[in-house]
């Protein structure tokens, strides 16, 4: 599961770059090759938003505008090994109707709370996998929500440390996230 290699995040020209996410690319691509050479399942998930969203700092969220569909913040960071993006490797959009798209396996209405699944789990229990292993931004957002909601669904998850990196709002968000994720029962390798 790569998560939101995006420029908006991985890019220091986007809007909302994480601090050396362009970083973890090299970390990607080698998960990414583990993965192939392994015949597993490889799963890219993006944000995906529309131009105005409840997310949004501009319509009343927190985050400034990011990942808009069909825009250079959205598309996939330079160098990621994208093989396979339509021939088996599968990318789970999220946020595609404004919602809030922390985790790939669900989306979270900014307004009422509600949440929805995405298609991830779905896609996951087609093939049989039991095992997730994580890369991608950020460790203390998508990253951590991705793998809490992994180990809720009863998936064995692991997080690549060197392949994720935090936005850190508040100094150590990234390390308090990834004692979370350990906490839930995740392995940090």
């Amino acid at each position: 599961m790569v998560v939101d290699m995006q420029n908006d995040f991985a890019d220091p020209a986007g809007s909302l770059s994480v601090t050396g996410g362009g970083e973890v690319v090299e970390a990607v691509n080698r998960e990414l090759r583990r993965a192939r050479e392994a015949g597993a399942l490889v799963v890219f998930s993006r944000d995906w938003h529309p131009p105005s969203t409840p997310h949004f700092e501009k319509d009343g969220g927190i985050w400034p505008v990011h990942c808009v569909r069909d825009t250079w913040g959205a598309e996939f960071v330079d160098g990621l090994d994208l093989a396979g993006i339509g021939a088996g490797v599968e990318v789970v959009s999220k946020g595609t109707g404004g919602e809030d798209g922390y985790s790939v396996f669900s989306v979270r209405d900014p307004r009422s709370g509600a949440t929805s699944d995405t298609v991830l789990e779905e896609l996951l229990r087609a093939r049989g996998v039991e095992r997730v292993v994580v890369v991608g931004l950020a460790t203390d957002y998508c990253v951590k929500e991705t793998v809490l909601d992994g180990r809720r669904r009863g998936f064995a998850v692991e997080v690549v440390r060197d392949g994720v990196r935090p936005v850190d709002r508040a100094p150590g968000d990234g390390d308090r996230a990834l004692e979370a994720m350990t906490r839930a029962g995740a392995d940090v390798i």
